[in-house]
């Protein structure tokens, strides 16, 4: 049964449950109506039953009656005033014995007679008939007796049976009613749920392209639609760039590996023998290689750097001085080069990047400025703070990148011109991890540049003021 359950389609569950909800919460307020109505009524039947008897008792007593032989006319005649439908009055000797008794439908064998010396009312039958049989004692003058009065509830049984079948049969109607409604809420409500199913069904068998129409309205299925369109958006981009990736890399890579077999074909067939094409050769090989060797370095990077998960370092205290220390290293490594600098602000701030890369970054911006630039031109590095904002900026008079290729320059193996950039030694990924780096941060980097006016590259990081000046100073000492 549990198997069989769990096998069961979500809208055949969604239907059966929200039937039998529905079917017990109705008998649940029909059980509890009932039990209400039934004793409401009993209620008003016994409350009648001591008002008539009250008026009963009242009457013999005013009348002071006897019990005579020539007085039970007279109490015959006012029982009969008393009595009513379907009931019984009898009134009893202390020994039980008959006195007297008047009735309408109710024979007296159904009720034996009992003398009581407290009123009591209880609900007594015979025959499949239902009775209210209420007594209390009379005392006048010498005579001691017990006054009963029997009231047939056959009536009332028979509209109480009749309330309960209109239970049942309203509640056999609810179940039908509450097992369509549930059936048509159920399909409803899985509508979505069975278009995103096609959908991705579609993407299988057409491909990555296919996308969940959103309906007008606004609620919580709606905003599932939009996030599984959002993440096939972001699956379609990640499989292109991965397919692009995988074409750029083999592209790259085959290129080397070409140029090295041709020059090693060369050398074995007979080349090895000519002093001037071995070394040409080897020389060409070995360029070769060390390309490949930083291509392959640089793909380790990118692929650390996409990593998810990775904690992130702690941030940069004097971040002004740790990017001076790789301008003095460009210095000496570009001498034809003029490297200007600026910072301000950065004295008790800590910038949210680790050091270690920080120097990265900044060492793949002035890279890119000196190669792309002409020698004896000048390169500009500035720094500032602004509220908790760390912005850090290089600007080369470079030959610049065109408009049309700007959104491109981060991603992976683009060039602009890719002959002059494999001639420079460029791989195409330097700018591809210094997007990823300052992103992995949360920063920013903005790329601005004209053709043939020089680029410039702004990154910014979030900042804090330092708390702890002994290490403030600390450091001011060591710089």
């Amino acid at each position: 049964m549990k198997r069989a359950l769990s096998r069961m389609p979500i809208r055949w569950k969604l239907t059966l449950w929200s039937a039998f909800l529905i079917f017990v919460l109705f008998i649940a307020y029909n059980t509890v109506q009932y039990v209400f109505v039934e004793k409401w009524m009993i209620g008003q039947e016994k409350t009648q039953t001591r008002q008539k008897m009250n008026d009963i008792l009242n009457s013999l007593l005013e009348k002071e009656t006897g019990f005579t032989e020539d007085e039970l006319p007279q109490i015959r005649t006012l029982l009969d005033k008393k009595n009513a439908n379907d009931q019984l009055i009898r009134i009893i000797g202390q020994d039980g014995t008959r006195v007297i008794a008047v009735s309408d439908g109710i024979p007296e064998e159904w009720v034996a007679p009992a003398p009581t010396a407290k009123t009591e009312i209880v609900i007594a039958g015979h025959s499949g008939h239902s009775l209210l049989v209420m007594r209390s004692p009379i005392t006048i003058h010498s005579f001691n007796g017990t006054v009963e009065i029997v009231k047939s509830l056959d009536q009332f049984k028979r509209l109480t049976e009749a309330i309960l079948r209109v239970f049942v049969l309203s509640g056999l109607g609810a179940v039908v009613l509450s097992g369509l409604a549930g059936g048509l809420l159920a399909r409803q409500f899985l509508k979505p749920l069975q278009s995103m199913a096609q959908t991705m069904r579609n993407v299988e068998r057409k491909g990555l392209q296919e996308r969940m129409k959103i309906p007008d309205h606004e609620d919580e299925i709606a905003t599932l639609m939009k996030m599984f369109n959002g993440m096939m958006d972001q699956v379609e981009r990640s499989f292109h760039q991965q397919s692009q990736f995988v074409e750029d890399a083999s592209h790259e890579l085959r290129t080397p590996i070409a140029i090295m077999d041709g020059h090693l074909s060369l050398l074995l067939r007979w080349g090895k023998h000519d002093p001037a094409a071995l070394e040409e050769s080897l020389n060409i090989s070995y360029h070769e290689l060390a390309r490949l060797k930083a291509l392959v370095q640089d793909l380790l990077v990118l692929t650390r750097a996409d990593k998810e998960g990775e904690i992130a370092d702690n941030g940069t205290l004097r971040a002004d001085r740790t990017i001076l220390n790789v301008v003095g290293q460009m210095e000496q490594l570009h001498p034809g080069f003029t490297f200007e600098t600026a910072f301000i602000g950065f004295e008790d701030r800590e910038v949210a990047v680790s050091e270690r890369h920080l120097e990265q970054i900044t060492t793949i911006l002035l890279d890119n400025a000196v190669k792309y630039s002409e020698a004896g031109s000048a390169v500009r590095v500035k720094g500032s703070v602004n509220g908790d904002e760390a912005f850090f900026e290089v600007s080369d008079c470079g030959i610049g990148i065109p408009e049309k290729d700007l959104p491109y320059v981060t991603d992976r193996f683009y060039r602009v011109d890719k002959a002059r950039s494999r001639k420079q030694g460029g791989t195409g990924l330097g700018l591809a991890i210094a997007k990823r780096l300052v992103e992995r941060y949360n920063g920013r980097m903005i790329i601005r540049s004209k053709e043939a006016d020089g680029t410039t590259v702004t990154i910014t990081f979030a900042c804090r003021l330092q708390t702890d000046k002994r290490e403030v100073d600390s450091n001011d000492k060591a710089g």
